[in-house]
């Protein structure tokens, strides 16, 4: 079930509400949302500063309710993504807020070689799973780096920490949907994005 454009706004006032809470006072928000944000959905909260990724941390599975998800993904994505130190408050008037919601994924149950036919850039995000390894990329990931099927699978392999032609071997393949509601510019206009409308044909 897809989210409205006001439960988007809703998503992403709640990440970004639960971040400066927990920075400013090192408490985790309490707030609970009705509705769709009741279900267990998997959940991404992405940060950029100056169009440059400052954290992106979520659940790809829906081990949560909807609003819990964005809560402690918004948060983590502060302050745990190990690829940067944490966010400062005074950095909060600089960060777009995005929060994806995602589908169940789903298993690619076809020979290694026919996995790019099943990948739609612009839909699709993907993960990659093999013994202990596992990695995971975001459907707008291929659409910003302008990647297609192949090398988006080929990416997704190295996030998981394997080799970039995995996806030819005796890996788990899954593929899932997410629909995106971000921040024009920090503590703007929240709008629903179409990543499909970005691809270049």
């Amino acid at each position: 079930m897809l989210l409205t454009l006001d439960e988007g706004k809703k998503a992403v006032k709640l990440a970004r509400k639960s971040i400066e809470m927990y920075l400013v006072e090192r408490k985790i928000i309490d707030d609970r949302l009705d509705g769709i944000f009741e279900e267990n959905r998997g959940v991404f909260t992405t940060l950029t500063k100056n169009g440059m990724l400052r954290g992106c941390i979520g659940f790809p599975y829906p081990i949560k309710r909807l609003d819990e998800a964005i809560i402690e993904s918004a948060i983590a994505a502060a302050t745990d993504d190990p690829r940067f130190p944490p966010v400062k408050i005074d950095e909060m008037d600089e960060i777009v807020v995005e929060v994806t919601v995602l589908t169940l994924p789903e298993k690619l149950n076809v020979k290694p070689l026919d996995l790019p036919k099943h990948v739609e850039i612009g839909r699709h995000g993907l993960i990659i799973k093999k013994g202990f390894f596992s990695g995971l990329l975001l459907p707008q990931v291929a659409v910003e780096h302008n990647m297609d099927a192949e090398e988006f699978l080929s990416h997704t392999c190295m996030k998981a920490g394997l080799s970039p032609d995995c996806w030819l071997t005796d890996v788990e393949v899954y593929r899932f949907e997410g629909q995106i509601f971000k921040e024009k510019n920090p503590r703007g206009e929240i709008i629903e994005i179409d990543i499909k409308s970005c691809v270049l044909e």
